[in-house]
């Protein structure tokens, strides 16, 4: 293929600009619509009216911050134990648990399994673990659906955790492959032989990097290329990331964040209770920072960048027919959802604007019948180079195999509580997180359908298509 970026991104047009982001119009605007009830459904395709009933997540915090001398099955354990106290169901209801991870701790291999031990859930519960970088938790509740839809199951619990504040740092493969024959050696010759090939660089440890494997580039190097492929200016990006962070705070300040369960560390005497990512800072001091990963001429800075997060959440999907039998009140049906794949090197983060058509089009919907939008913030730049793709018919016709353009979000629809820029982004952690925020804003905005999207490494993407329950209470 030829090169995407370079040859192709450049001759995309659109009309979107971001500019119009300032204080005045940055807030949280909701829509009034009485008659939510009223409009049109989607079919239930499981046989079994799948739904979400509520979710919980910890504070998500920076890393190398409040949670750095725990385990992130400390994380997972605690949002395991608040969800069944947040719905007050009994362990023993939940039959089976999912659970989603990306940087993997060896020695809690099948996190699933351990944090749902830690947590007290029964051991003749089943649990497994995923990871689909950072769409893992979305794949945790969709392999729940997919499972109660084949009559498996009727309630699972489905989440996520990451901990970047202890990532696993390995020795050299030669010094790995020396010890492991050193356990072979038996004599002294043997021994000694070994220890004459040893060399003082065989120390050197190997780091994870955040890049992906195919290409050997870091997400951040590609959304920066991205940016700029779509002429993306850095003011926009800044004005963007103001946004995040500004709704936010606000959503914060409203007591809308109600997806959050303080967490009391031990060993310290306060709870944490929020989360600590999130700052308003003046575009004067956003533009003042230096490019993070193309220097020195780039366009994506830490500010205008998702950050490296500690933090689980879990969320409690069942048959409707279930939920009632319990009493439970679900906020949402799970109604769709698609996943997509694109080329890593120059499609990684576009996830979204290729997910959104085919989700939309598997529930026979329109962009306008969307009354919510709660999409992934990895990078300002990726946000916005999403939404200038969905709104090009060159993108459509040379990229998508459309005939035309699908359009953009409404964007007083869009991320109203602010997202992974200014929350945090827990790798396998943030599905739950859309998910949750896109159920309670269906009902404090009186919505009825949801999107939720992201994009994830190796160039995939995930869509879900959630519709407001009408027993569903805000929490």
């Amino acid at each position: 293929m030829a090169s995407f970026v370079v040859r192709n991104f450049v001759k995309v047009q659109n009309n979107i600009g971001f500019s119009q982001f300032n204080h005045e119009t940055i807030r949280c605007l909701a829509t009034t619509n009485s008659t939510w009830a009223s409009k049109k459904t989607v079919a239930d395709k499981t046989g079994k009216n799948v739904v979400f009933v509520d979710a919980v997540r910890t504070p998500f915090l920076l890393s190398g911050t409040d949670y750095s001398k725990l385990m992130a099955n400390d994380l997972a354990r605690h949002s395991l134990v608040s969800l069944l106290r947040k719905t007050g169901i009994d362990k023993e209801v939940v039959e089976y648990i999912i659970y989603g991870t990306v940087i993997q701790e060896v020695k809690t291999s099948n996190i699933a399994r351990e944090a749902a031990l830690a947590a007290g859930f029964s051991d003749k519960t089943p649990a497994h673990t995923v990871t689909m970088a950072c769409i893992s938790s979305n794949q945790g509740i969709t392999s729940g659906i997919g499972l109660i839809s084949a009559g498996a199951y009727e309630a699972i619990v489905a989440g996520g955790v990451e901990f970047m504040s202890d990532i696993p740092i390995r020795l050299s493969r030669k010094l790995r492959s020396l010890l492991l024959r050193s356990s072979k050696a038996k004599t002294i010759p043997q021994k000694l032989q070994l220890l004459s090939t040893f060399r003082p660089a065989f120390l050197a440890p190997e780091l994870p990097a955040v890049a992906e494997f195919s290409s050997g580039e870091t997400m951040g190097h590609s959304a920066d290329r991205l940016a700029a492929a779509f002429g993306i200016s850095r003011k926009e990006q800044d004005e963007y990331a103001l946004r995040s962070h500004s709704l936010a705070q606000q959503a914060y300040d409203k007591g809308f964040l109600t997806d959050i369960v303080p967490f009391k560390v031990s060993g310290q005497a306060k709870t944490v209770t929020k989360d600590n990512g999130v700052r308003v800072a003046s575009p004067e001091q956003l533009a003042k920072l230096k490019p993070a990963f193309v220097k020195p001429h780039g366009t994506v800075t830490a500010a205008n960048s998702s950050f490296l997060t500690d933090g689980a959440s879990a969320c409690l999907i069942m048959t409707e027919a279930k939920a009632k039998a319990l009493g439970l009140k679900p906020k949402a049906y799970l109604r769709d959802f698609v996943y997509v794949s694109q080329d890593p090197n120059d499609q990684l983060l576009l996830g979204p604007a290729y997910a959104t058509p085919k989700l939309l089009e598997k529930a026979g919907l329109q962009m306008s019948d969307i009354d919510v939008w709660e999409v992934h913030e990895a990078f300002a730049g990726q946000i916005l180079s999403n939404l200038k793709a969905m709104d090009s018919d060159f993108f459509a016709q040379n990229y998508m195999g459309r005939s035309s353009k699908i359009g953009v979000p409404d964007m007083n629809k869009f991320n109203n509580w602010g997202g992974s820029l200014s929350i945090g982004h827990p790798f396998a952690a943030t599905g739950v997180r859309l998910t949750v925020h896109a159920a309670n804003r269906l009902m404090r905005e009186d919505g009825k359908f949801a999107i939720v999207t992201a994009c994830a490494a190796g160039g995939q993407g995930v869509g879900m298509l959630i519709e407001r329950h009408p027993d569903g209470q805000p929490s």
